[in-house]
Protein backbone atom coordinates (compact mmCIF):
# COMPACT_ATOMS: atom_id res chain seq x y z
CA UNK A 1 0.00 0.00 0.00
CA UNK A 2 1.36 3.42 -0.99
CA UNK A 3 1.43 6.51 1.22
CA UNK A 4 0.05 9.02 -1.33
CA UNK A 5 -0.97 9.04 -4.96
CA UNK A 6 1.67 10.03 -7.53
CA UNK A 7 2.65 9.44 -11.15
CA UNK A 8 2.88 5.71 -11.90
CA UNK A 9 3.36 5.25 -15.68
CA UNK A 10 1.22 2.14 -15.40
CA UNK A 11 -1.93 1.32 -17.38
CA UNK A 12 -5.04 2.53 -15.59
CA UNK A 13 -7.02 -0.05 -13.64
CA UNK A 14 -10.34 0.20 -11.84
CA UNK A 15 -9.04 -1.93 -8.99
CA UNK A 16 -9.31 0.19 -5.82
CA UNK A 17 -5.99 1.39 -4.41
CA UNK A 18 -6.44 3.10 -1.02
CA UNK A 19 -3.60 5.30 0.23
CA UNK A 20 -2.51 4.97 3.84
CA UNK A 21 -1.55 8.65 4.15
CA UNK A 22 -5.10 9.77 3.34
CA UNK A 23 -6.61 7.50 5.97
CA UNK A 24 -4.05 8.54 8.59
CA UNK A 25 -4.94 12.20 8.07
CA UNK A 26 -8.67 11.45 8.31
CA UNK A 27 -8.12 9.46 11.52
CA UNK A 28 -6.01 12.26 13.02
CA UNK A 29 -8.68 14.86 12.23
CA UNK A 30 -11.44 12.76 13.78
CA UNK A 31 -9.47 11.90 16.93
CA UNK A 32 -8.28 15.48 17.39
CA UNK A 33 -11.82 16.83 17.08
CA UNK A 34 -13.26 14.30 19.53
CA UNK A 35 -10.60 15.11 22.11
CA UNK A 36 -11.16 18.83 21.68
CA UNK A 37 -14.93 18.45 22.14
CA UNK A 38 -14.44 16.28 25.24
CA UNK A 39 -12.13 18.88 26.82
CA UNK A 40 -14.54 21.65 25.88
CA UNK A 41 -17.43 19.93 27.65
CA UNK A 42 -15.39 19.56 30.85
CA UNK A 43 -14.60 23.29 30.66
CA UNK A 44 -18.21 24.31 30.06
CA UNK A 45 -17.75 25.35 26.43
CA UNK A 46 -20.64 24.79 23.99
CA UNK A 47 -20.58 21.64 21.88
CA UNK A 48 -20.63 21.94 18.07
CA UNK A 49 -24.10 22.37 16.66
CA UNK A 50 -25.78 19.66 14.60
CA UNK A 51 -25.10 21.69 11.48
CA UNK A 52 -21.41 21.99 12.36
CA UNK A 53 -21.25 18.22 12.82
CA UNK A 54 -22.68 17.71 9.34
CA UNK A 55 -20.23 20.22 7.84
CA UNK A 56 -17.34 18.34 9.47
CA UNK A 57 -18.29 14.96 8.02
CA UNK A 58 -19.03 16.44 4.61
CA UNK A 59 -15.66 18.22 4.69
CA UNK A 60 -13.90 14.96 5.56
CA UNK A 61 -15.70 13.21 2.72
CA UNK A 62 -14.63 15.93 0.27
CA UNK A 63 -11.01 15.67 1.46
CA UNK A 64 -11.07 11.90 1.09
CA UNK A 65 -12.70 12.07 -2.36
CA UNK A 66 -10.05 14.46 -3.66
CA UNK A 67 -7.12 12.56 -2.17
CA UNK A 68 -7.87 8.85 -2.47
CA UNK A 69 -8.58 6.46 -5.32
CA UNK A 70 -9.93 6.99 -7.97
CA UNK A 71 -9.83 10.82 -8.17
CA UNK A 72 -6.50 11.14 -6.40
CA UNK A 73 -4.88 8.47 -8.57
CA UNK A 74 -6.25 9.83 -11.84
CA UNK A 75 -5.33 13.40 -10.94
CA UNK A 76 -1.81 12.54 -9.86
CA UNK A 77 -0.65 10.75 -12.97
CA UNK A 78 -3.25 10.26 -15.67
CA UNK A 79 -5.61 13.18 -16.44
CA UNK A 80 -5.03 16.92 -16.13
CA UNK A 81 -8.79 17.43 -16.01
CA UNK A 82 -9.06 15.28 -12.87
CA UNK A 83 -6.02 17.06 -11.46
CA UNK A 84 -8.02 20.28 -11.83
CA UNK A 85 -11.08 18.64 -10.30
CA UNK A 86 -8.95 17.76 -7.27
CA UNK A 87 -7.98 21.39 -6.87
CA UNK A 88 -11.63 22.44 -7.03
CA UNK A 89 -12.71 19.90 -4.41
CA UNK A 90 -9.96 20.90 -1.99
CA UNK A 91 -10.56 24.61 -2.48
CA UNK A 92 -14.33 24.87 -2.87
CA UNK A 93 -15.56 21.95 -0.75
CA UNK A 94 -13.13 20.45 1.78
CA UNK A 95 -11.58 23.73 2.96
CA UNK A 96 -14.77 25.81 3.48
CA UNK A 97 -16.74 22.89 4.97
CA UNK A 98 -14.07 22.06 7.55
CA UNK A 99 -13.68 25.78 8.30
CA UNK A 100 -17.35 26.36 9.11
CA UNK A 101 -17.52 23.10 11.07
CA UNK A 102 -15.33 24.63 13.78
CA UNK A 103 -16.89 26.45 16.73
CA UNK A 104 -15.42 29.83 17.60
CA UNK A 105 -13.63 28.42 20.66
CA UNK A 106 -11.95 25.67 18.62
CA UNK A 107 -10.55 28.15 16.12
CA UNK A 108 -9.20 30.24 18.99
CA UNK A 109 -7.59 27.16 20.54
CA UNK A 110 -5.84 26.23 17.29
CA UNK A 111 -4.59 29.78 16.78
CA UNK A 112 -3.29 30.00 20.35
CA UNK A 113 -1.72 26.54 20.24
CA UNK A 114 0.19 27.30 17.06
CA UNK A 115 0.92 30.94 18.01
CA UNK A 116 -0.76 32.19 14.84
CA UNK A 117 -2.86 35.04 16.25
CA UNK A 118 -1.24 37.90 14.34
CA UNK A 119 -0.74 35.76 11.22
CA UNK A 120 -4.42 34.79 11.02
CA UNK A 121 -5.51 38.39 11.50
CA UNK A 122 -3.26 39.46 8.62
CA UNK A 123 -4.23 36.70 6.18
CA UNK A 124 -7.92 37.23 6.98
CA UNK A 125 -7.74 40.61 5.27
CA UNK A 126 -9.45 40.23 1.90
CA UNK A 127 -6.72 41.67 -0.32
CA UNK A 128 -3.95 39.61 1.28
CA UNK A 129 -6.06 36.42 1.30
CA UNK A 130 -6.97 36.87 -2.37
CA UNK A 131 -3.35 37.48 -3.40
CA UNK A 132 -1.99 34.46 -1.52
CA UNK A 133 -4.77 32.12 -2.70
CA UNK A 134 -4.32 33.10 -6.33
CA UNK A 135 -0.54 32.96 -6.16
CA UNK A 136 -0.98 29.38 -4.93
CA UNK A 137 -3.41 28.73 -7.79
CA UNK A 138 -1.02 29.97 -10.47
CA UNK A 139 2.19 28.59 -8.94
CA UNK A 140 0.84 25.09 -8.33
CA UNK A 141 -0.55 24.80 -11.85
CA UNK A 142 2.62 25.91 -13.59
CA UNK A 143 3.94 23.05 -15.76
CA UNK A 144 7.31 23.05 -13.97
CA UNK A 145 5.64 22.68 -10.57
CA UNK A 146 3.23 19.94 -11.63
CA UNK A 147 5.84 17.93 -13.55
CA UNK A 148 8.30 18.19 -10.66
CA UNK A 149 5.98 17.33 -7.77
CA UNK A 150 3.71 14.70 -9.31
CA UNK A 151 6.62 12.30 -9.86
CA UNK A 152 6.94 11.47 -6.13
CA UNK A 153 4.53 10.65 -3.33
CA UNK A 154 5.94 13.39 -1.07
CA UNK A 155 5.77 15.99 -3.84
CA UNK A 156 2.21 15.04 -4.71
CA UNK A 157 1.27 15.12 -1.01
CA UNK A 158 2.74 18.61 -0.63
CA UNK A 159 0.87 19.82 -3.70
CA UNK A 160 -2.47 18.58 -2.37
CA UNK A 161 -1.90 20.02 1.12
CA UNK A 162 -0.92 23.40 -0.33
CA UNK A 163 -4.17 23.39 -2.32
CA UNK A 164 -6.14 22.72 0.85
CA UNK A 165 -4.32 25.46 2.77
CA UNK A 166 -4.90 27.85 -0.14
CA UNK A 167 -8.60 27.03 0.06
CA UNK A 168 -8.67 27.83 3.77
CA UNK A 169 -6.96 31.17 3.12
CA UNK A 170 -9.40 31.96 0.31
CA UNK A 171 -12.43 31.46 2.56
CA UNK A 172 -11.08 32.96 5.81
CA UNK A 173 -12.32 36.53 5.14
CA UNK A 174 -15.85 35.18 4.61
CA UNK A 175 -16.20 32.07 6.79
CA UNK A 176 -13.75 32.60 9.65
CA UNK A 177 -15.31 31.00 12.76
CA UNK A 178 -14.12 34.07 14.67
CA UNK A 179 -16.76 36.46 13.39
CA UNK A 180 -14.95 39.69 14.24
CA UNK A 181 -12.16 38.67 11.82
CA UNK A 182 -14.54 38.30 8.86
CA UNK A 183 -15.36 40.99 6.33
CA UNK A 184 -18.14 42.92 8.06
CA UNK A 185 -19.89 44.29 4.98
CA UNK A 186 -21.93 41.61 3.20
CA UNK A 187 -21.72 43.36 -0.22
CA UNK A 188 -17.92 43.46 0.15
CA UNK A 189 -17.93 39.72 0.90
CA UNK A 190 -19.83 39.07 -2.31
CA UNK A 191 -17.48 41.24 -4.37
CA UNK A 192 -14.47 39.56 -2.74
CA UNK A 193 -15.70 36.07 -3.63
CA UNK A 194 -16.43 37.06 -7.22
CA UNK A 195 -13.04 38.69 -7.72
CA UNK A 196 -10.87 36.21 -5.80
CA UNK A 197 -12.54 32.90 -6.59
CA UNK A 198 -14.33 33.45 -9.88
CA UNK A 199 -12.69 36.16 -11.96
CA UNK A 200 -8.97 35.55 -11.39
CA UNK A 201 -8.92 31.79 -12.21
CA UNK A 202 -10.29 32.58 -15.67
CA UNK A 203 -6.87 33.92 -16.72
CA UNK A 204 -4.75 30.76 -16.21
CA UNK A 205 -7.75 28.70 -17.26
CA UNK A 206 -7.74 30.51 -20.58
CA UNK A 207 -4.11 29.58 -21.21
CA UNK A 208 -4.88 25.91 -20.68
CA UNK A 209 -8.03 26.00 -22.77
CA UNK A 210 -6.56 27.73 -25.80
CA UNK A 211 -3.05 26.21 -25.82
CA UNK A 212 -2.26 24.43 -29.10
CA UNK A 213 -0.13 21.72 -27.50
CA UNK A 214 0.03 19.87 -24.14
CA UNK A 215 1.81 21.86 -21.44
CA UNK A 216 2.22 19.11 -18.84
CA UNK A 217 4.57 16.25 -19.66
CA UNK A 218 3.10 14.35 -16.71
CA UNK A 219 -0.23 14.01 -18.48
CA UNK A 220 1.10 14.03 -22.05
CA UNK A 221 3.18 10.92 -21.42
CA UNK A 222 0.71 9.17 -19.10
CA UNK A 223 -1.19 6.08 -20.25
CA UNK A 224 -4.38 7.33 -21.85
CA UNK A 225 -7.68 7.07 -20.02
CA UNK A 226 -10.34 8.00 -22.53
CA UNK A 227 -9.00 11.43 -23.61
CA UNK A 228 -6.02 12.51 -25.67
CA UNK A 229 -3.59 14.84 -23.92
CA UNK A 230 -4.68 18.08 -25.62
CA UNK A 231 -8.41 17.50 -25.13
CA UNK A 232 -7.76 16.57 -21.52
CA UNK A 233 -5.81 19.79 -20.97
CA UNK A 234 -8.53 21.89 -22.61
CA UNK A 235 -11.10 20.29 -20.34
CA UNK A 236 -8.87 21.11 -17.37
CA UNK A 237 -8.78 24.76 -18.46
CA UNK A 238 -12.56 24.83 -18.78
CA UNK A 239 -12.91 23.40 -15.26
CA UNK A 240 -10.58 26.07 -13.91
CA UNK A 241 -12.49 28.84 -15.71
CA UNK A 242 -16.06 27.91 -14.80
CA UNK A 243 -15.81 25.09 -12.26
CA UNK A 244 -16.12 27.44 -9.30
CA UNK A 245 -19.09 29.27 -10.77
CA UNK A 246 -21.90 27.16 -9.22
CA UNK A 247 -20.38 27.16 -5.73
CA UNK A 248 -19.44 30.84 -5.66
CA UNK A 249 -22.78 32.05 -7.00
CA UNK A 250 -24.73 29.85 -4.60
CA UNK A 251 -22.74 31.29 -1.69
CA UNK A 252 -23.23 34.83 -3.01
CA UNK A 253 -26.98 34.21 -3.36
CA UNK A 254 -27.18 32.91 0.23
CA UNK A 255 -25.22 35.91 1.53
CA UNK A 256 -27.47 38.31 -0.37
CA UNK A 257 -30.68 36.62 0.82
CA UNK A 258 -29.57 36.70 4.47
CA UNK A 259 -28.42 40.30 4.17
CA UNK A 260 -31.71 41.34 2.57
CA UNK A 261 -33.73 39.52 5.23
CA UNK A 262 -31.71 41.09 8.05
CA UNK A 263 -31.98 44.53 6.47
CA UNK A 264 -35.74 44.11 6.04
CA UNK A 265 -36.15 43.01 9.64
CA UNK A 266 -34.07 45.94 10.87
CA UNK A 267 -36.07 48.37 8.72
CA UNK A 268 -39.38 46.97 9.98
CA UNK A 269 -38.22 47.23 13.60
CA UNK A 270 -37.12 50.82 13.06
CA UNK A 271 -40.45 51.80 11.50
CA UNK A 272 -42.51 50.23 14.29
CA UNK A 273 -40.43 51.92 16.98
CA UNK A 274 -40.68 55.27 15.16
CA UNK A 275 -44.45 54.89 14.83
CA UNK A 276 -44.80 54.15 18.53
CA UNK A 277 -42.81 57.29 19.38
CA UNK A 278 -44.91 59.49 17.08
CA UNK A 279 -48.34 58.19 18.15
CA UNK A 280 -50.27 60.88 20.18
CA UNK A 281 -50.92 59.95 23.81
CA UNK A 282 -54.43 58.81 24.61
CA UNK A 283 -56.17 60.42 27.62
CA UNK A 284 -59.19 58.90 29.29
CA UNK A 285 -61.88 61.42 30.31
CA UNK A 286 -61.54 62.61 33.87
CA UNK A 287 -64.28 61.27 36.17
CA UNK A 288 -66.81 63.80 37.38
CA UNK A 289 -66.07 65.13 40.82
CA UNK A 290 -68.35 64.29 43.74
CA UNK A 291 -69.29 67.95 44.18
CA UNK A 292 -70.26 68.35 40.54
CA UNK A 293 -72.41 65.23 40.74
CA UNK A 294 -74.12 66.46 43.88
CA UNK A 295 -74.88 69.82 42.28
CA UNK A 296 -76.42 68.17 39.29
CA UNK A 297 -78.73 66.02 41.40
CA UNK A 298 -79.67 69.00 43.60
Amino acid sequence: MRFWCSQLFQPWTWTPQPYIGVWLILAMLIINRRRAIHRARTNGLPAPTTRQRWWFWLGLFAFWAASDWPIGTLGAGYLASVHMLQYMIYTLAAAPLLLISMPDWRMRQLIAGWHLGSTVRVVSRPLIAAIIANVILIATHAPLTVDSLRTSQIGSFLLDIVWFVGGVLLWLPVLNPIKDQRIRSVPVRMIYLFMAAQLTPMIPGGFLTFANYPLYSTYELAPRVGLDALTDQQLAGAIMKVGSLPVIWIVIAVLWARWAAADSATDGSYKSSAASRQAPPTHSPAPASHDAGSAATG
